[in-house]
């Protein structure tokens, strides 16, 4: 039987007949169909699962396990066919050779060369000390007062635009609409404004931003200062962003008809000093230029507005004669605003401001107050005696000015000093500067200043209350002598245009350096008005030889030998000043809404 069967598979017997009968079934065309959709079926599907492992991995973890790759990190090429078994045999226990795989970290805590996107962390940032307002920046105002500042509590609205005068002073190379104020906050719509409650001094009043009195920009169809060309209404957010991002100190001198901003003439309280009109200067252009910031308009200084703005309070400039330059502007364009000025007046009823050593005009129907103290370096004037017992005169570099408490509860304070850095007493630094009992024989000058104003900031971050008050700081005021210096034969009478190309202007003091970085370490927030550049262009608004009426025999026989270049006239430059003051406070309102 054995060898039958043996005969039968060597000679190919049943076993290879039925063989070969199967494979003649397999030659059918229907068969051949069938077993080629079922092999590209299941390729199809087998492909599906691989592209598609996350989404089958709850319910085929262990195919999806054979496309994963995260069992296909082992150093050792033994284990990459691990996943593969653990598929053939899921409850089998196949051992690895590697360690084992962690598991992956959550989305959000992706390493950074990751190429997933992960949501930000949550970072500690370093408070930043109070930046200096220049507006290089932000504007500017860089560190907001705190919002329960309570100086100014108006609203703002932006004024309608008018046509800008045509014609520029363009500078060849370059390096915040007349918004109402009431005391309230800003209103959404300036085309047709709500009537909102204006609280002044504790009494709750109820009044139109857009209408202020008969000083409304609206009812005096006071011009703006805008490029547009249409008669509407600007949109408010558009013209806060627009101030708020906008360097005030960065842009050129452009000719307007619609300036000064009070008729020369009209105000007899400028000082003889400043009157250039008075004193019979012939050219008029220098009245006629607005200072246009290259990325916005200013508004146009409506006195009466900011009257409305300043009720109950006190607004006070600390600091030598250009401080005194530019109150007496503010007090001449506030004054000319009023219907009876007769409310309006000095204190101690003064018609001359110098010689003295605080000043106050009152607006009575404003229970307004703006002050000025004279205070030239910001820290104290001395008398020390000498070897011999003399005495001599130094300056306390330690201690601030004598009338400090008289104005530390002011609302708004302007500060300034620079110009009697430059005479030469302070400039050479000879046995003049003084620390508590110790003269220096000799201290640099910016070493002094830099002291000096080390101690006015360490005074105000003591005695100033942010919450009440609001602190500027106005920067060096660029003068114009030519052939010599104030005292020494320099001129500028023959200056009647601004320069108009950037490469002309001087370099940025280093005092003004010295005192950024002062300002930068305060606790309290100062703002700053770069006033530098701007004023820099200006070398014809200076009173040069028109500073005074009646010469003396010396000045008769030479003029030209004595001219202001360091001051400037009014109506003109301080001006400007003055509209840049009111554009910072209006941000400061509006920055509170």
């Amino acid at each position: 039987m054995a060898e039958v069967t043996k005969y039968q598979l060597i000679n190919g017997g049943n076993l290879v007949s039925d063989v070969k009968s199967l494979f003649s079934i397999l030659k059918t065309r229907r068969t051949m169909a069938f077993a080629y959709g079922f092999m590209l079926a299941f390729v199809v599907f087998t492909a599906f699962l691989a592209f598609n492992s996350s989404s089958t991995s709850s319910y085929l973890p262990s195919f999806s396990n054979i496309f994963s790759g995260r069992n296909f990190v082992g150093s050792n090429s033994s284990n990459r066919g691990s996943g593969f078994l653990s598929y053939l045999f899921p409850n089998g226990s196949v051992q690895q050779s590697n360690p084992a795989i962690p598991p992956m970290a959550p989305e959000g805590d992706l390493p950074r060369s990751s190429n997933v996107t992960a949501p930000p962390r949550p970072s500690t940032v370093e408070k930043e000390p109070p930046r200096v307002k220049n507006r290089t920046e932000e504007s500017v105002l860089v560190n907001s007062p705190p919002p329960g500042n309570q100086t100014l509590d108006s609203a703002v609205s932006p004024p309608p635009r008018t046509q800008q005068p045509r014609g520029t002073v363009k500078n060849d190379t370059q390096s915040t609409p007349v918004p109402d104020v009431t005391n309230s906050n800003r209103t959404e719509s300036p085309k047709s404004p709500p009537v909102v409650d204006d609280q002044v001094n504790g009494s709750v009043l109820k009044s139109n931003p857009l209408k202020n009195g008969s000083s409304s920009a609206v009812e005096k169809n006071v011009p703006t200062n805008s490029d547009s060309d249409s008669g509407e209404s600007v949109n408010q957010n558009d013209w806060f962003e627009s101030l708020k991002n906008c360097d005030f100190f960065d842009g050129e001198w452009v000719p307007d008809d619609s300036y000064p901003l009070y008729k020369p003439g009209s105000c007899l309280l400028i000082d003889e000093q400043f009157n250039c009109y008075l004193n019979a200067r012939p050219d008029k252009n220098y009245q006629k230029l607005r200072w246009k910031p290259k990325k916005c308009d200013l508004p146009r200084l409506d006195g009466g507005r900011m009257l409305d703005m300043l009720k109950g309070k006190r607004l006070v400039f600390v600091g030598d004669s250009l401080n005194r330059n530019m109150w007496e502007s503010l007090v001449c364009i506030l004054r000319n605003s009023v219907k009876d000025q007769t409310k309006v007046f000095e204190a101690n009823g003064r018609q001359v401001f110098r010689g003295e050593a605080a000043y106050s005009f009152i607006f009575k129907d404003y229970n307004f107050t703006v002050e000025f103290f004279v205070s030239p370096f910001l820290v104290r004037e001395w008398e020390t005696p000498d070897k011999n017992g003399k005495k001599k005169e130094t300056l306390r570099l330690d201690l601030v000015g004598k009338s400090s408490d008289q104005y530390k509860e002011a609302d708004i304070i302007v500060f300034n000093t620079g110009h009697w850095w430059t005479h030469d007493k302070t400039a050479k630094g000879k046995d003049y500067y003084q620390e508590g009992s110790h003269v220096y024989e000799d201290l640099n000058v910016l070493e002094a200043f830099r002291k000096a104003m080390t101690t006015w900031a360490r005074w105000v971050d003591k005695n100033i209350n942010p919450m009440k008050s609001i602190v500027f700081f106005r920067g060096y005021s660029a003068t114009h002598f030519s052939g010599g210096q104030w005292n020494s034969g320099g001129q500028c009478n023959s200056a009647i245009e601004p320069i108009k190309n950037e490469t002309y202007l001087r370099r940025y003091p280093k005092k003004m350096v010295v005192l950024e970085k002062v300002l930068r370490g305060m606790k309290t927030h100062v703002t700053y008005l770069n006033i530098t550049k701007m004023t820099d262009f200006r070398k014809d608004g200076h009173p040069s030889i028109y500073r005074k009426q009646k010469l003396t025999e010396e000045e008769r026989r030479s003029p030209l030998r004595f001219q202001d270049c360091s001051h400037w006239c009014l109506p003109g430059v301080p001006d400007t000043w003055n509209e840049i003051l009111y554009a910072e406070l209006l941000l400061k309102q509006q920055r509170r809404t």
